[in-house]
């Protein structure tokens, strides 16, 4: 076989420039044609209803001495299919606060834009103000003052619960209280949150409110999660200052049932007998309901210090009501891979890392779980998972998911929480890998797969940092007579009947599943009705093994837990690689296969169909090979690199500009590549890193105000020398008033720069086939950042901030007789590592 190398990690190739983006960052904000003196005198009438409103409201409450809020919910609202002007509705020196913004149905075909305000007492005049001065003042060029903000606003009133109700307006309790989630405007820059949470906690005990008091921190919110009907979240709202948002409570997604293997005891006894422990650092952290690790092949990989809990009361062990378990079920695949191999295979079987297990969910006796603030739940167990391992790699593994509060790809309290804890203060990133979530009921099944393209991947695997797994299938044979007649729901290679995509998903989301590991099939019978079977499923260790070793698990569970088991792998092999490498690393080797660009009807240069192909099945499937080693006609490049996205301009603290550009000359085979002429070629580039999530409503009708920083790539293009390619990219390269004309080549690449779902998320990869001769002067790469809440929310004092990120380039020929590898290497003039196989 080939002999397979491993990647190149390079550094001092970078060089760092001053950063001025070359175009806008958005398109122009759609306002409509007012008439001045009409449009001011209709909202000054309506500020003047909403202050008097209040006066009358705090003087009934005053005297019936019941406590009130100081400041008033304001809620504005714009024209039908038109934007409003938000940034331009807070002042914070003001204390005036824009809580959330959300994008309102009208119709079938119309939306508009609503958001709420609080204006703290005595800064009413503020937009009266601005009002006033658009009505009588001009701008140097003649236009009314404060011309954007006002024309945007078609009509302004005081907050009802609808308006900080930023979930599903039928999820409102009615007389019956419900768990909701409470999202609270907090001072988290100067350490204030903690204080305030007080007060409010307090509010709550004044009105009889029962509270949970896990919370979750996010930059300037705080999550924590009541039970309230209608008239006691209306009288939250009339007493606290502190409110953002509501939202509904979460509930977790239940697990499936699996059919049970035959007992093959001589099965594990003959593979603990090949069994190699290697010393390593690495252990994939199973979040889940806890492993039975008596199991005689988990004994190997997890010991009593390594099983955990959130909660002593839960215990540590798989209470599960499957027959096989699920976290049980989970160590199997995580520890060994594909157990069937393992245990056909005859040979000597490296296992490279081992387990650790944190139940986070409790036994169904005891008090339930679904009102807990999930968030809080798994960081608590990522926490004592770190503390019992703290000089180890983890890679964190968790499959529990919910079909609430997914709402067509935003973010939600968990989901911004697992950003939050893969983003790790930026100091400490943590690689999470989540299952997509499953479809679980036989109508669904039967309606394959028109009703995965209509069940949304669940929460929390809207996150952007996690590697979300989704699940396809190879697996179509039965060796049982009694199903002679049935037939598998889903062809070979195609989309496992089980998973969920984000083809319903609005385009500012990322893209989920990442990518899709074996997942399972199910079969049909001749009377339409869908039936699972354990030929169609994953082999794995079963919590009852003093009963049966062996059982079998499916769905985008059994997906997450190849996924960690793979992660793993890339972690072992290369010591020295971030979290930000390994995800890269897990989508740069992903494909996809004949079966599912058949099944999407995907062709080539119709980047609809691409992005569709995206929704459903991510980058692919993961290819372990490719991941680990280089080869010959093959080699990859790893970068990781920190950069400092944002900076104040210099002499000034209040104006925040782009900072920093890097461009990758690489060490490049220009003259083989030359050679080598019509000879295909494919180029692959795959830039990884972590946001840091903003949270709440305020960030999300806008994927900027999430993320707190973006990053892009670009390549120059064939013919496009060193110089002309700085110079298209950043404008700061160029001479004043310079002219730079120049194609970006975005045609080529197959996904496509202007694809949104190659620039959404925090993971962009994109490929590009042509001739060598073609790619022979294709060396250039320039990573640049792109706009977050870091600059336009200066006052959280993150502008300065640095990042980390990691860039993946691969060249690859199908030729053989090329020394691609060999002829770099000798570039760099480092010796080569060879691992022969």
């Amino acid at each position: 076989m080939a002999e397979s190398y491993k990647h190149i990690f390079i550094t001092g190739n970078v060089n760092r420039e001053k950063y001025k983006a070359p175009s806008s960052m958005g398109g122009q904000p759609r306002i409509p044609v007012r008439d001045r003196a009409s449009q001011s005198q209709k909202l000054l009438s309506q500020f003047d209803a909403i202050w008097q409103a209040k006066e009358q409201l705090q003087q009934r409450r005053e005297a019936e001495q019941i406590a009130t809020r100081e400041g008033t919910y304001v809620s504005f609202t714009s024209a039908a299919d038109h934007d409003l002007i938000t940034k331009s509705l807070e002042d914070l020196r003001k204390g005036i606060r824009l809580l959330n913004i959300k994008e309102i149905p009208i119709g079938d075909n119309h939306t508009q834009i609503r958001a709420t305000v609080y204006v703290p007492n005595g800064k009413e005049g503020h937009f009266i103000s601005k009002i006033q001065k658009y009505q009588q003042e001009e701008t140097a060029k003649g236009e009314p003052k404060n011309a954007s903000l006002v024309n945007s606003i078609e009509d302004v009133s005081i907050a009802l619960l609808e308006g900080l109700w930023t979930d599903n307006l039928q999820l409102i309790p009615t007389e019956i209280t419900k768990w909701c989630e409470v999202w609270l405007n907090v001072n988290t820059k100067e350490n204030l949150e903690q204080e305030q949470i007080a007060e409010f906690l307090t509010t709550l005990e004044r009105i009889g409110i029962e509270v949970k008091h896990n919370s979750i921190i996010f930059p300037e919110r705080a999550v924590l999660l009541i039970n309230a009907n209608r008239d006691k979240l209306i009288e939250l709202m009339l007493q606290s200052d502190l409110l953002a948002e509501f939202r509904a409570g979460q509930e977790p997604a239940g697990f499936w049932v699996n059919e049970s293997s035959k007992e093959q005891q001589n099965w594990v006894e003959n593979l603990l007998q090949r069994i190699e422990l290697v010393d390593s650092n690495v252990k994939v952290c199973l979040l889940d309901s806890g492993v039975n690790n008596g199991h005689q092949l988990l004994q190997p990989l997890i010991d009593d210090a390594n099983t955990l809990t959130v909660d002593n009361v839960w215990g540590t062990n798989d209470h599960s009501p499957l027959r096989g378990g699920h976290g049980t079920l989970m160590a199997g695949i995580a520890g060994y891979g594909k157990l069937e191999e393992a245990l056909m295979a005859g040979n000597i079987v490296s296992l490279t890392h081992k387990l650790c297990s944190v139940k986070i969910l409790p036994r169904p006796n005891q008090e339930e779980t679904p009102k807990e603030l999930w968030g809080d739940v798994t960081a608590q167990g990522i926490a004592r998972a770190e503390i019992q391992n703290p000089d180890m790699v983890l890679v964190y593994c968790m499959s529990l998911t919910s079909t609430e509060d997914t709402d067509k790809g935003r973010p939600s309290s968990w989901s911004g929480a697992m950003d939050n804890l893969a983003f790790g203060e930026g100091v400490n990133p943590r690689l999470i890998i989540i299952s997509a979530g499953n479809i679980c009921d036989e109508e669904s099944w039967r309606n394959y797969p028109a009703s995965n393209f209509t069940s949304s991947v669940q929460n929390p695997a809207q996150s952007w940092n996690a590697i979300v797994a989704g699940a396809y299938t190879e697996k179509t044979q039965v060796n049982d007579d009694n199903y002679r007649e049935y037939i598998p729901v889903a062809n070979e290679g195609g989309l496992s009947p089980y998973s969920s995509t984000s083809l319903a998903w609005e385009k500012k989301w990322p893209v989920k599943p990442d990518v899709v590991f074996e997942g399972g099939n199910l079969l049909k019978a001749p009377d339409n009705n869908v039936t699972p079977h354990e030929d169609l499923e994953l082999l794995s260790t079963s919590k009852s093994f003093n009963i049966k070793p062996f059982d079998t698990i499916n769905a985008t569970s059994a997906a997450a837990a190849q996924a960690s088991w793979f992660a793993a792998k890339i972690a072992y092999e290369y010591p020295d690689a971030w979290a930000e490498t390994i995800r890269g690393l897990l989508v740069h080797s992903a494909n996809w296969n004949p079966a599912m660009l058949k099944q999407m009807n995907v062709q080539q240069g119709n980047r609809s169909s691409f992005r569709n192909l995206l929704k459903v099945f991510g980058f692919g499937v993961p290819q372990l090979d490719h991941a680990l080693y280089s080869q010959e006609s093959a080699f990859t490049f790893i970068a990781q690199e920190t950069i400092q996205p944002f900076n104040f301009k210099e002499g000034s603290r209040s104006q925040v500009e782009t900072n920093e550009i890097h461009f990758f000359n690489l060490p490049w085979p220009n003259d083989l590549l030359l050679e080598m002429g019509q000879i295909p070629v494919k180029l692959r580039i795959t830039l990884s890193y972590f946001i840091e999530p903003g949270a709440g409503e305020i960030g999300w009708k806008d994927k900027y105000r999430y993320q707190s920083h973006g990053l892009r790539f670009d390549l120059n293009n064939v013919g496009e020398m060193e110089d002309d390619f700085r110079r298209r990219v950043n404008i700061a390269a160029r001479e004043e008033d310079e002219e730079v004309s120049g194609n970006s080549g975005s045609e080529r690449w197959v996904i496509g720069s202007k694809n949104p779902n190659r620039t959404n998320g925090s993971i962009h990869s994109d490929y590009w086939e042509g001739t060598a001769a073609d790619l022979a002067t294709c060396n250039h790469i320039a990573v640049y950042p792109v706009i977050g809440w870091w600059r336009e929310r200066k006052h959280l004092g993150k502008v300065e901030n640095k990042t980390r990120y990691s860039l993946i380039i691969s060249l690859e020929t199908p030729a053989q007789d090329v020394q691609l590898y060999t002829t770099v290497k000798n570039i760099i003039e480092v010796p080569i590592e060879i691992r022969t196989t």
